[in-house]
Formats: structure tokens, sequence, C-alpha cells
């Protein structure tokens, strides 16, 4: 058997055992979740302030906000940013 075909293999009796519940060589990375109500009513902003400010559609947060979908690359980005300090974010995009 070549290199790949091995790597690919041990791969898979990693993950098999890591459903199982056995231990395994897989590494599992999770990232907080974001309440991204409580980021949103931390600026004062509404809804529709908020879209208009960080250009998100409104459909969008109402489903991250009731919890339907998370944001996920440069959304979470931004978002993670406006949890730290709003009011740097709100300054650099009104500028």
């Amino acid at each position: 058997m070549n290199k790949a075909f091995t790597e690919i293999s041990d791969g898979l009796k990693d993950a098999a055992a890591h459903a199982k519940g056995d231990k395994s060589g897989v590494v599992e990375h999770t990232s907080d979740a974001l309440n991204v109500k409580e980021i949103r009513e931390k600026t004062g902003m509404s809804q529709q302030r908020f879209c208009a400010t960080f250009g998100i559609s409104l459909g969008t947060l109402r489903h991250w906000e009731q919890g339907l979908r998370t944001p996920r690359g440069a959304a979470r980005v931004l978002l993670k940013i406006v949890e730290q300090n709003p009011q740097a974010v709100i300054k650099a995009v009104t500028e």
C-alpha cells in the first residue's frame, strides 16, 4: 500500500473509533457560541440599524438571533469584534 492510502485508512479508523466514543487520535475543534442578540443590544441599536451599519441582511440577523443559523467566517469575526469593542467598530464603519 502507498503512503496516501495508509494515511487515509488510519484517519478513517480514528474517525470510527471517535464516533464510538473510543480513544482516538481525533482532535475536535469547537467554537464559542455567540449570543448575537446580546451583542446587538450592547450596541443599543435596533435590528434595522445594526444591519444597516454592519452590512448584514435583516433576515440573516433574525436567523442568528433566533438560533436558526450561526454566523461563520468574516461575519463571526466582525461580531466578535463588536462584542469586545462596539464603539471602535461603529466609529470605523461610520467614518
